[in-house]
């Protein structure tokens, strides 16, 4: 069998991985447990030695040329999580090792979460229960517009714009989207329209955010876009903060035409005096909207496919290349 480590804080084994799909990885590798001296590269110098595959997730340590010189086996990694950021670097490309993303499992649970935003916004459930909790009997938002033919504009068609947009089909609601990097073609197949950014925030009744967070891309939601909304309208956020100008996105919001559900904010959290804890027309969430709690086990269930394909000599499923920095978040 091929020599693998495990390699990412403990929290993050049991939380990705978990005894059953521990228990799956060692039916195809050798798998030694190192997540006790993650961090420490001299302690790891014996374990890396041998080892020909990596897996890990959250907390993987940065694999410089220092690491890379310690794992002269290394053939693969595969990355329990979704962006390979933190940790790839020119000296890891430079070796062609194979490295392999989850980010396809990571999104699932985002446009799960992005559907139902899209579905309770449309209704302004969240406005009918702060009205009625207010009023001590049931009192429902004004001018609710419901779902049925609602315009939904989507920022980023990468894995989840893909999903949300696989989501969407089952409701009867007309899906535009943005992105530089596909096609009208492409865009036609998936079942939406393509549309420029500000004609999206003009006319769409829910504007949902799934850009990579690159320097491309860095507040590239301004005020005005927020100023061109329709009435009643609805941003939902589940990226990235920094995609958005947030003072200029919070100067709107306050005057109360449009509702906002973010997830992510800049800086993370936001400072104890943002005042998006206390608009009425913004739901705050701390980040939750990818995989929390048993979800992050689909995450190392996607590894072990992946470490299967890898071992029976197959192509993986969800390949990570250098070129794919440029876009990939």
């Amino acid at each position: 069998m091929k020599e693998a480590i495990l390699l990412l804080p403990a929290e993050h084994r049991d939380a990705i991985y978990g005894k059953e799909n521990l228990e799956a990885l060692r039916k195809f590798v050798d798998l030694e447990d190192c997540c006790d001296i993650v961090g420490n590269l001299e302690a790891l110098k014996p374990h890396l030695a041998d080892a020909e595959i990596i897996c890990s997730g959250w907390g993987m340590m940065k694999m410089d040329e220092d690491f890379l010189a310690a794992a002269p086996c290394l053939k693969a990694v595969f990355y329990g999580a979704g962006s390979v950021r933190g940790f790839v670097t020119d000296a890891f490309w430079d070796r062609s090792i194979l490295l392999t993303s989850v980010w396809a499992a990571n999104g699932v649970p985002v446009a799960e979460w992005t559907v139902a935003m899209i579905v309770l916004t449309t209704h302004k459930a969240f406005e009918a229960n702060r009205i009625t909790k207010e009023k001590r009997t049931f009192a429902r938002a004004e001018k609710t517009r419901g779902l049925y033919r609602a315009k939904i504009g989507l920022i980023g068609v990468g894995m989840v714009g893909r999903k949300v947009l696989e989501l969407l089909k089952r409701y009867e609601v007309t899906c535009y989207t943005c992105d530089p990097y596909l096609s009208e073609k492409e865009v036609k197949k998936l079942g939406a329209t393509p549309i420029e950014l500000d004609e999206m925030f003009r006319t769409c009744d829910v504007v949902s955010l799934h850009a990579a967070n690159l320097p491309s891309t860095e507040h590239m939601i301004r005020g005005h876009h927020f100023r061109s909304m329709k009435d009643g309208a609805a941003f939902i956020n589940s990226a990235r903060g920094r995609i958005v100008k947030e003072d200029e996105m919070i100067q709107e919001l306050k005057a109360g035409r449009i509702f906002a559900c973010i997830d992510v904010t800049d800086p993370e959290p936001p400072l104890p005096d943002s005042e998006l804890y206390d608009l009425p027309n913004v739901f705050l969430t701390p980040h939750i909207a990818g995989a929390i709690g048993e979800d992050c086990k689909r995450l190392g269930a996607y590894v072990v496919e992946e470490v299967k394909r890898y071992c029976s000599d197959e192509p993986p499923a969800y390949p990570v290349a250098r070129e794919m920095m440029g876009w990939m978040a």
